[in-house]
């Protein structure tokens, strides 16, 4: 591999003659292309079919739903077309939904990519696709014209361009160290803006585990337990296949805690833990298996609260040739989730690990520590700051992409001007389309009573 900056930035404008910028427009569904509603059932049969319903449920909710939830299908979809030979630790799941503020393993808070289920190493363009895909999708949810939706997409792309350009100069640590700050994010955004964000930064800030205890538990008999509400919430005495859920979570707690650093396992040894509940989370990820940890320190008042959420194998292994050097055989499909987030946003959580029980595999992390987002849904967002968010999240993905890959060859085959971006926009409103009307065979199929439905009222 070249080893000077300039070479790579050459060696990946080179790299334009085998896969013009204007091929990455392209979006032609194939000739055999699979049913959605076959790919999804598919996709179900590895999940707690009670939950199965709710899963459909939330996916029929709007086609900006059923894309956050089919990442499978729009994975077949692009994974044929041609592609750099630049690898990067992909998301996996890139769309606008995925993108948070967190608190750093310094408490300071960041933004960032948020859930990294997907994670495997592959070519960049994949989630560079399904990011501006979704900008289209959620823009016309959201209400916006389609001048708007091409501005944004627009404005994702230049950010993402940039920042690499950026990136491509940084010496590997300062890289390594590097993520976007609070202030950062405020100091990007115009003043019409900053009222909105710094809401969404100070109620993240108020996320923490004592408002979690708050809202989550009620006390009966002097002890905190976790609030029921099935069947988001729901607390069970066994498992399917016979132990107790407290013995079954112990067993994965003891295999978790190999996975720490010998500080952190000192740290979660201080806690006991007092009750457990499964949870739904999401939308693609309704039907995995997920619990809610609720554990105490010293006392009631110093209550840690863990989320042990199962990891099946990504959408995009079976389509990946990608070789990395990082690569980790993905024989355990939580340890592939947590190196692949170590990798593309460091590890802001000290309790993220992977654990096993029964064979299911597990990533473990804390819920809802000073975390927060930005709610994209018509009575909570104003869609025409939808430009503005989207500079964002180009951002954080030239991050990620950066921290993972090649940052120099990424810039060389961009460029400087607006070859991307044009192609994307038209890739980006084509398979907007597409999902439109994969959405409206989903409302056929349960029309029909071809899936279960049920719905969280």
């Amino acid at each position: 591999m070249p080893q000077s900056v300039a070479d790579r930035i050459a060696a990946g404008k080179v790299l334009r003659q085998q896969v013009k910028r204007s091929d990455l427009g392209e979006y032609h569904p194939l000739a055999n292309r699979p049913d959605p509603v076959d790919l999804l059932q598919a996709e179900a049969t590895t999940r707690v079919q009670s939950l199965v319903p709710l899963r459909y449920g939330r996916m029929l909710a709007s086609p900006f739903a059923f894309l956050r939830g089919s990442a499978a299908v729009m994975m077949a979809d692009i994974a044929p077309a041609p592609t750099t030979g630049i690898e990067v630790q992909a998301c996996g799941d890139m769309h606008v939904s995925n993108f948070g503020v967190f608190a750093s393993a310094e408490r300071n808070l960041v933004f960032a990519i948020n859930d990294f289920d997907e994670t495997y190493p592959g070519p960049w363009e994949w989630d560079l696709k399904r990011l501006v895909a979704s900008i289209v999708v959620a823009g016309r949810y959201l209400g916006g014209d389609r001048p708007l939706c091409q501005n944004s997409v627009r404005a994702a792309i230049a950010s993402y361009r940039q920042h690499l350009a950026i990136y491509a100069d940084l010496p590997y640590l300062e890289l390594w160290y590097d993520n976007i700050t609070d202030a950062e994010l405020l100091d990007k955004l115009p003043d019409s803006a900053e009222k909105y964000a710094q809401r969404v930064l100070d109620k993240a800030r108020d996320r923490n585990h004592l408002q979690v205890l708050d809202e989550m538990t009620n006390l009966v008999d002097d002890r905190h337990h976790i609030i029921e509400s099935p069947p988001l919430v729901v607390r069970a005495e066994t498992l399917s296949d016979g132990p107790t859920v407290v013995s079954a979570v112990e067993t994965l707690l003891q295999d978790y805690l190999q996975s720490l650093s010998g500080d952190r396992r000192f740290l979660l040894s201080r806690y006991r833990l007092l009750d457990v509940a499964r949870k739904v989370v999401g939308v693609g990820s309704v039907g995995t298996r997920c619990w809610v940890l609720y554990l105490e320190g010293k006392d009631a008042s110093d209550p840690l609260f863990l989320q042990v959420k199962e990891a099946q194998p990504s959408a995009l292994a079976s389509y990946s040739s990608a070789r990395c050097a990082h690569r980790l055989p993905d024989d355990h499909q939580g340890r592939r989730v947590v190196i692949g987030q170590k990798l593309i946003q460091g590890s802001p959580d000290i309790f993220l690990g992977w654990g096993s029980h029964n064979d299911t595999h597990y990533y473990i992390r804390q819920l809802r520590d000073m975390k927060g987002g930005f709610k994209l849904e018509p009575d909570k967002f104003q869609v025409s700051r939808l430009p503005d968010y989207c500079t964002l999240c180009g951002w954080a993905l030239a991050l990620a992409h950066a921290k993972s890959g090649d940052a120099a060859m990424l810039a060389g085959y961009i460029g400087k001007g607006d070859a991307l971006a044009d192609a994307l926009v038209s890739f980006a409103e084509a398979y907007a389309d597409q999902t439109e009307r994969d959405y409206d065979r989903l409302v056929t199929a349960a029309k029909q009573e071809r899936i279960p439905v049920a719905y969280d009222d």
